[in-house]
């Protein structure tokens, strides 16, 4: 079985107004993703999902669309879909980084073998460590203060039992609005924060000292990535636990994130990381050394949704029982690209048993919502 062709479909799905997000990284009102088809030449199909966004990966839909077309689609054909090592080896020889776009087309290989052989992506990742259903934090926007005490205590009613809170914007209205949630939810409610990598070193210990009595379980990038000592000084003058994130796209950062001693978890998760294969070696290496990982999230859809969650459901040191992680991209959309949506019912995500990613892709609904 042989890759024989590569379609890419760029579409465009809002956000519900109540789950438009607001970061260090500006706005995210509307969802431009990249749907990627891959056929075999026995007639095998599967799906990929570049979840692109410009301001954190540096890929954007359209960019995607022509990087797969003109360069990685000519390395991949000819390719058998179940040779992910070859596959990654191909797309990495034409083309530097373009985590998301090399993630869509493996994942859609991953998809295939599933439904090549009846068996669900986490079968056959060597089965499931966990349960299928899988509980997420919920990440609240940098909101003004009444938005924020509205939308936490709403979170609370929704069964939520860890929160999220987007920081990094202004350092006083950033603690502003973390006390308010605190606040807004009580003492029992974990409470993290995500600054997105918007505070410097000095705004970052400043801010979590000030918030020590908020009981924060994690902060996470509090200061730009590819500064490593001053992630440690961070993590060591504070005493908080670091979730790294946007510091960790390949296994080269975790080497360096872990040599410098500055976090205590890494945020890892299939598309930021280059696919399914990648983005296991890194948690099976921060397993190695003690580190922890969690699932993040660039609010996929629900073939990216899947991808993660067969990764989750089957890699032991995904630790999100510890430290949740985010698997609630579908329901912040307006519509799903799925005949069969990806169930999500509050915090509580559920992985099905079908074979592949599991997803159902509504061509209809696809088209109506195709950036022309």
């Amino acid at each position: 079985m042989q890759i024989s062709q590569i379609e890419t479909i760029p579409v465009r799905i809002p956000l519900k107004p109540d789950r438009r997000m607001i970061s260090a990284l500006g706005r995210h009102d509307v969802s431009d993703f990249l749907l990627v088809r891959v056929t075999t030449d026995t007639g095998l199909e599967g799906w990929g999902e570049a979840t692109v966004t410009p301001r954190w990966s540096g890929e954007t839909c359209l960019g995607a669309k022509a990087m797969i077309d003109q360069i990685l689609s000519p390395a991949a054909l000819g390719v058998d879909p179940g040779d992910i090592e070859e596959l990654d080896r191909r797309l990495d020889a034409v083309a530097v980084g373009n985590w998301f776009a090399k993630a869509a087309i493996e994942m859609a290989c991953w998809d295939i073998q599933g439904r090549a052989l009846g068996k669900p992506v986490y079968e056959l990742l060597g089965g499931a460590c966990r349960p299928l259903t899988i509980r997420s934090r919920f990440s609240l926007g940098a909101y003004e203060p009444e938005r924020a005490r509205r939308r936490a205590a709403e979170l609370v009613a929704a069964g939520f039992t860890t929160i999220k809170v987007k920081v990094g914007v202004d350092p006083v209205r950033d603690v502003e609005r973390v006390r308010i949630v605190r606040e807004t939810i009580g003492p029992d409610i974990a409470l993290t924060i995500d600054a997105n990598g918007g505070w410097d070193v000095p705004t970052a210990i400043r801010c979590i000292r000030e918030l020590a009595d908020c009981q924060l379980t994690i902060v996470e990038q509090p200061i730009p990535p590819g500064d490593y000592t001053g992630l440690a000084r961070v993590r060591n003058e504070t005493g908080a636990k670091i979730l790294a994130d946007e510091s960790c796209f390949d296994l080269v950062h975790a080497r360096e994130l872990i040599a410098h001693q500055c976090c205590d978890a890494i945020s890892l998760y299939p598309g930021k990381n280059g696919g399914i294969r990648k983005v296991r070696e890194i948690a099976q290496f921060a397993e190695q050394h003690g580190i922890a990982c969690s699932i993040g999230s660039n609010l996929e859809w629900d073939l990216g949704t899947a991808a993660m969650a067969h990764f989750v459901v089957a890699t032991p040191n995904m630790q999100i029982e510890v430290y949740p992680g985010d698997l609630l991209g579908p329901d912040y959309h307006e519509v799903s690209i799925a005949r069969n949506p990806i169930p999500i019912d509050g915090p509580i995500t559920t992985l099905g048993t079908a074979p592949g990613l599991g997803i159902e892709v509504d061509r209809e609904i696809v088209e109506r919502h195709r950036i022309r």
